[in-house]
């Protein structure tokens, strides 16, 4: 049976269940589960070490005020890794390389940092449309432009990370050949 070189990227099923479902549920063995007990066992201390110290390693450039977004971007940090580690296993299912998946991540994280931006500073949010010392003929294009630009951002760089990561496995899978 011959495949050809993008097979590799289709969503592989065993006995009809999808192993996208299996790929992106087990990262979350990685993560720490809370205890009852006064001392945990050394696996749930080392994990709770490395997270404090990524944590404090990704948040240091990050005024006070931002660490409130520790939780989320640890959790998405860890989810990525695993997936992407995942990958390197011989015969399985790098999630990472489908549009659909980093899309579904693009999309809400980019809304939510829009609506934020727009929330707490309105007018260094808005000021971005247009370029300081605009000629005014140009101000209405530049403002649609520029907000077209706002918009297409999380389709261009969803799609430019597919196209890495499918290049790299591509280019592994031709040399492997």
């Amino acid at each position: 049976m011959a495949l050809g070189f993008f097979d590799q990227f289709l969503s592989p099923t065993h006995l009809g269940i999808p192993l996208i479902l299996i790929a992106m549920v087990s990262p979350w063995i990685l993560y720490p589960s809370p205890s009852n007990r006064w001392l945990n066992n050394r696996l749930v201390t080392l994990q709770g070490q490395f997270f404090n110290r990524f944590t404090q390693q990704l948040l240091l450039p990050l005024n006070q005020g931002g660490h409130k977004w520790a939780l989320i971007l640890m959790s998405l940090m860890v989810f990525l890794l695993s997936m992407n580690m995942l990958g390197l296993l011989p015969y399985t299912f790098t999630p990472t390389t489908q549009l659909s998946l980093n899309m579904g991540f693009a999309v809400p994280f980019w809304l939510a940092t829009v609506i934020i931006g727009m929330r707490n500073q309105p007018t260094a949010a808005l000021g971005h449309l247009l370029p300081e010392g605009t000629p005014v003929l140009l101000i209405p294009v530049l403002i649609i432009i520029e907000t077209i630009s706002l918009f297409i951002r999380p389709i261009a760089l969803g799609v430019r990370l597919t196209a890495n990561l499918t290049a790299g496995h591509l280019l592994i899978q031709l040399i492997a050949t």
